[in-house]
């Protein structure tokens, strides 16, 4: 990349564009690609918040050289370690010597364990202060929002929220970096996504910085990853907030696991019915088809949640399973869940998602039904009263 950005003031974005990567940490789909945004402040004293991962770096270092105009980098300000924008530390730390490197005792103990950098450190607390010159950096210790050591650094000067991975999202930036600049219709999805499986299950630590962030002006919000908020940067703490409350809205979505169509069938038949009961956002996915980052997202977003599976070796379904763990993991919570399934020998699904039911503390709204062998109108309509009762606690 050969560009960089002003934000406002003395602040420049000089982050970047990963398309290449199929999967981020190794494990969600990156359909529409991922940037990672990192921000020089080039005042008196110079500044970089944050970096970008070591293998998309490019001309990271020349870029930052030509913003600096011939000046050195004073300070390396660390919110999260995370390797997407701890990877070139080491990098800058050798080519700028005697930058000092901002962060908390726990960001130095992971500086030391991935670079083995001991020296040049400041550490800061909760409300201690840098000052640039015309912009005046404050610390906000903000843990478990995603990692133990992360910190939000914000500038009092432009009221510029540096918020780390919180309010971030998938996506590449295609040439909009602001929020005026692009269709958010592109990134809402992914930013649900990005915070259902990233930070989601730290959602009670996110309104715990809320609670800290709660009498500061915010006119910017500045990501590590996705779109700059400097028009309305109330939106995307909207969202978070009502993401981190387990608000979600009008809708069901149906999740089923079936391996010769008996399941599916049934999740058909309970999408009609709950439609003729006037839900309009209804969504079937069969748990093989349909990658879990997308699930999470889906179930994240609508409060009615209906799972179903046919019997696996008297157990529930292998990817049905995965899925449960995988909710029971993070704490789901506030859903109207349904559960069904079918059995041809031994059951086994529906036995088991009443166990991930207690497990996660998770109220069925309905008796959970299924069908012996192959479905046909007289066993499908033992599932009405289920999709009746889904519909109304969703409304």
């Amino acid at each position: 990349m050969f560009y960089t950005v002003p934000v406002v003031g003395k602040v420049h974005w000089i982050g970047v564009n990963d398309r290449r990567k199929r999967l981020f940490e190794n494990i969600w789909p990156m359909d529409r690609g991922v940037s990672y945004n990192s921000y020089l402040i080039a005042d008196e004293k110079t500044a970089l918040i944050d970096t970008i991962e070591d293998r998309v770096a490019g001309n990271y270092i020349e870029r930052i050289e030509a913003l600096l105009d011939g000046r050195t980098l004073d300070y390396l300000v660390i919110n999260h370690m995370e390797p997407d924008h701890s990877g070139e530390i080491k990098a800058i730390f050798d080519h700028f010597k005697g930058v000092k490197i901002v962060g908390n005792t726990k960001t130095f103990k992971m500086v030391e364990a991935y670079w083995g950098i001991n020296e040049n450190l400041i550490e800061v607390n909760d409300g201690d202060t840098l000052d640039l010159g015309h912009h005046k950096l404050k610390f906000v210790m903000t843990p478990w929002v995603h990692w133990p050591e992360t910190m939000m650094t914000y500038d009092l000067t432009e009221q510029i929220l540096f918020s780390g991975d919180a309010f971030g999202s998938f996506g590449a930036l295609d040439g909009g970096i602001f929020d005026d600049e692009i269709n958010f219709n592109f990134f809402e999805d992914e930013m649900r996504r990005y915070y259902s499986n990233i930070v989601g299950k730290y959602s009670n630590m996110v309104q715990k910085a809320f609670a800290k962030l709660k009498d500061i002006p915010v006119k910017v919000v500045a990501s590590t990853h996705g779109p700059v908020w400097r028009s309305n940067p109330q939106k995307v703490l909207d969202l978070y907030d009502r993401w981190s409350r387990y608000e979600a809205e009008e809708g069901v979505v149906i999740i089923f696991a079936s391996m010769y169509g008996n399941t599916e069938e049934i999740a058909d038949y309970i999408g009609r019915k709950i439609a003729e009961q006037g839900i309009k956002n209804i969504r079937i996915h069969d748990v093989s088809r349909t990658h879990i980052s997308h699930l999470i997202n889906e179930i994240w977003k609508y409060r009615g949640l209906v799972l179903g599976s046919c019997a696996y070796n008297s157990e529930m379904f292998p990817l049905m399973e995965q899925l449960t763990r995988e909710l029971t993991h993070m704490g789901i919570k506030n859903k109207k869940l349904a559960l069904f399934g079918s059995y041809s020998w031994n059951g086994g699904g529906v036995k088991n998602l009443k166990k991930f039911a207690e497990e996660a503390k998770l109220e069925l709204v309905a008796e959970p039904a299924e069908i012996y062998g192959k479905p046909n109108a007289d066993k499908l309509k033992q599932f009405d009263e289920l999709a009746k009762k889904v519909a109304e606690s969703v409304k």
